[in-house]
């Protein structure tokens, strides 16, 4: 098969890697000059992606187009990339508002019959913090747009809402759209799957994110820095979730991967927000748990069937692996490119399996960091239980070595110190 990758910042390095593995032909364009530097040498790479569609038409049905981004007009022209006859992967324009516009994706959410009443929407900070006023509570900001980070947003801590107030009076003249989430104590869990434009392929699989810089959740809102995933006991909370929304994607032709995270305690399950995407590292987590290939993965969601792909049983614990200036950009802190990136003793098929480059590529014949942000390489481990998948991971991690390394050491331990246990008590899993 072939692929072309659109992409602003390559997040999807070690996936396009896999695919070139499997013996497909691979082509990424990186719209963002100054992560060009990321699978330089490892991949091809074009400038201008449009430039390819002719390669890729010629392949007739083995030609596919990934798409990474949700940004502002990806959806649409994946849409209309389709209706020109192309083979796409990645989302839709239905899935971008999902994930853009948090207001609408709760309303509709709503109407499907998840908790209502704990979303204020906005478009004025000042109205926001009137709102606080009169309606005192501890409350979640959180911004509507791609152009927002997961650092904009803000989760409360004092109960009558002083401190959103505060970081909403610095955003006075904002213009965007917004919410307040009621706060809401549980677990926070996801649920993903890929669909192919007509229906979920089984199995989705649970997952569970650890979004702060920080070991023990402090310091900065990140986009990721691990997660525990497993696709062993999704079908019941996937029907609760995912499931009732499948006419709707089917109905805009949604192609690719979607994630709802939630909140889920002893009242129900919170929908937080979607991710229509492959996220990442979470793709990088799945991986070794899918025994289907991504190239037959994708010929699968290509074709409408067959209904369910091969997955391995456990657990996979994965750990980001990050450099300065994470979880910063370059763009706000000058941090250098091209820290050797270097593994200690030989690499057998399963350590391979289990290390994913992020922002990573070759100079002078040398592994080097690269891109705008410092997500530098996910390590994943599995194992049937929770703590043999830790174990696994921090043991392969032990073996990378790059300048300035960071990373967190208790990705999974909440999970194994009781939250698991209370999810198949609450009958969740």
């Amino acid at each position: 098969m072939r692929f072309l990758g659109v992409t602003e910042t390559c997040d999807l390095g070690a996936l396009y890697l896999r695919l070139q593995d499997e013996g497909h032909q691979v082509k990424i364009a990186i719209s963002e000059p100054g992560a060009r530097g990321t699978l330089a040498g490892l991949i091809e790479q074009v400038e201008d992606w449009r430039g390819a569609l002719d390669w890729i038409r010629a392949a007739g049905p083995e030609g596919v187009i990934l798409f990474e981004s949700v940004s502002e007009g990806f959806g649409a022209l994946q849409d209309a990339l389709r209706a020109d006859g192309f083979q796409v992967i990645g989302g839709s324009g239905f899935g971008d508002r999902l994930e853009n516009d948090r207001a609408f994706a709760q309303a509709l959410l709503a109407q499907h019959g998840f908790p209502q009443g704990h979303i204020h929407a906005f478009s004025d900070a000042a109205d926001a913090d009137a709102f606080i006023d009169t309606h005192p509570n501890r409350y979640v900001l959180k911004f509507s747009g791609p152009h927002f980070s997961s650092s904009d947003n803000y989760i409360g801590q004092l109960p009558d809402g002083r401190d959103v107030q505060s970081m909403l009076r610095r955003r006075r003249g904002m213009t965007g759209r917004f919410i307040l989430m009621d706060f809401i104590e549980g677990i926070e869990m996801g649920i993903g799957a890929y669909f192919d434009g007509m229906h979920f392929i089984q199995p989705a699989c649970l997952d569970w994110e650890h979004k702060r810089f920080f070991a023990g959740d402090m310091g900065e809102l990140t986009g990721e820095m691990g997660t525990v995933a497993t696709f062993d006991r999704s079908a019941l909370f996937f029907e609760r979730t995912l499931g009732r929304i499948e006419s709707l994607l089917r109905k805009h032709n949604h192609i690719g991967y979607i994630n709802l995270n939630t909140i889920v305690n002893a009242q129900g399950i919170w929908p937080l927000e979607f991710t229509c995407r492959f996220g990442y590292p979470g793709f990088a987590v799945l991986t070794p748990l899918q025994q289907t290939p991504w190239g037959a993965l994708f010929r699968m969601m290509l074709r409408h069937g067959p209904p369910a792909f091969a997955t391995e049983s456990g657990f996979s614990v994965g750990v980001l692996l990050t450099t300065p200036p994470f979880p910063y950009t370059r763009k706000q802190v000058d941090e250098p490119i091209g820290l050797p990136v270097l593994f200690e003793g030989e690499l057998d098929g399963e350590d391979r399996r289990n290390l994913h480059i992020g922002e990573a590529g070759l100079k002078d014949g040398e592994l080097v960091t690269s891109g705008l942000y410092g997500w530098t390489m996910v390590v994943t481990g599995c194992g049937s239980t929770i703590e043999d998948s830790r174990q696994a991971a921090y043991s392969r991690v032990q073996r990378v070595h790059i300048p300035n390394m960071r990373y967190r050491l208790d990705i999974g331990e909440r999970l194994v110190a009781g939250d698991l246990r209370r999810l198949e008590q609450m009958g969740y899993i």
